[in-house]
């Protein structure tokens, strides 16, 4: 079972994530007598921003992104398009509405290239891996994600959501682009709080009380009508906090896998893909006062880079915390674990490229949606040298090579 998680960073986020998916495509292994791929075994693919971009359309058309990807997206003018269609006389005057906004005419743009396709469309799919789209909250500053458990809270159909819809949202950079708003339902619904607290004491990890209290605050339609949502890189830009809280959330690692047959997973696998850039101008090397692009740069991706390390140093407490429960687990009879089940994270950074001139170069590259073309590619090797050169990887692959020997 393999989850990728794409972080934000426009189409060099985009470009590079398509590099470890290219990778994941040519590692092949035997799992319990016929061949497959690591990319083949994706159960869930997370996205936030220029990532929710990629994650979107593999989830859309699997392995036909790897071919369609670069001269659909990545080689397209797309943001100069974008630019234009804002000047289209109809734009100009449905901007002029309070109700639509610049980010709707990305969602329209980004609507071509997902072909009309809805999460319902995706999920009809029994070969498409389950997507994860994290935007945030504009009230709360909490990440918002497209799943069926956040739209039951504020009792909506996830099914219905265009692609493009989730995507935009999560690509909403605040000041430059609108935020997308979503109608609050949940006074429609029955009231059933999720997550439930599973904490006998009364006093559940903090973590757990702030997924609760955020889950709650959607739940009175009549305080919260509507909610507004912006780039989810302002919250998470590696799009995993919820998961992983929500993970917790569900008391252990034996209760997050309901549903699914006895002894069948062998392997878990997170491959965390981070394509975060170096600031292009650090403010506190002048005594000059900031401008307001230098401002909204280091608040965005300064801060932004902050919070990712937090939840990078999370992730892998929880991850030994998951590997600690699994040997308990996999000795439950009705444990969907087998005797020999692991649990892998493979963390992929740009900031991890051994080559320094490369790595320097990439980390420069900026946060658009559209960057040169020699770019591209290069991010592309670089995603697929990152990953094959992750020590965690290689110990999974050694794994991997002994998997069906047991």
């Amino acid at each position: 079972m393999v989850a990728v998680t794409l972080s934000g960073g426009g189409a060099r986020a985009a470009a590079f994530g398509l590099g470890v998916l290219k990778e994941l495509k040519r590692t092949e292994f035997t799992l319990d007598g016929r061949p497959t791929t690591l990319l083949d075994e994706v159960a869930l693919v997370s996205g936030v921003s220029g990532g929710s971009i990629l994650a979107a359309h593999y989830a859309a058309f699997g392995d036909q992104t790897l071919e369609r990807f670069e001269p659909e997206f990545l080689l397209k003018p797309f943001e100069s398009t974008l630019l234009k269609q804002v000047f289209y006389p109809n734009h100009l005057f449905d901007l002029t509405s309070p109700w639509f906004g610049r980010t709707h005419i990305l969602a329209q743009r980004l609507d071509e290239l997902y072909e009309g396709m809805t999460f319902g469309d995706v999920r009809k799919n029994s070969k498409a891996p389950s997507l994860m789209i994290t935007a945030t909250d504009l009230t709360t500053g909490a990440p918002f994600d497209f799943t069926p458990e956040q739209f039951a809270l504020i009792c909506s159909d996830l099914n219905s959501v265009p692609l493009s819809f989730a995507v935009a949202s999560s690509s909403a950079v605040p000041i430059i682009l609108s935020p997308m708003t979503l109608h609050n339902f949940s006074d429609r619904c029955g009231k059933a709080l999720f997550p439930p607290d599973r904490s006998a004491s009364g006093s559940p990890d903090f973590r757990i009380q702030m997924l609760q209290q955020s889950s709650e605050g959607y739940l009175d339609a009549n305080a919260r009508p509507y909610i507004h949502l912006v780039d989810g890189g302002v919250s998470d830009n590696l799009g995993i906090r919820l998961m992983i809280d929500r993970l917790m959330a569900n008391g252990s690692v034996y209760n997050s896998f309901p549903g699914v047959l006895r002894h069948s997973i062998r392997r878990i696998v997170l491959v965390a893909v981070n394509s975060a850039r170096d600031l292009a101008t650090r403010v506190d090397l002048s005594d000059e006062v900031p401008s307001t692009g230098e401002v909204l740069e280091t608040l965005l991706y300064g801060a932004g880079a902050r919070e990712t390390q937090m939840t990078l140093a999370l992730l892998e407490n929880d991850i030994k915390r998951m590997a600690a429960e699994l040997d308990e687990a996999r000795s439950r009879e009705d444990s969907p674990f087998s005797a020999d089940v692991e649990i892998h994270l493979i963390n992929v950074s740009l900031r991890d490229l051994e080559e320094p001139d490369i790595r320097t170069s990439l980390l420069r590259v900026p946060t658009a949606f559209t960057i040169e073309a020699f770019d591209v590619r290069a991010l592309q090797d670089a995603g697929s040298a990152a990953l094959r050169s992750s020590n965690a990887f290689q110990r999974l692959k050694q794994s991997l090579d002994h998997l069906d020997k047991h």
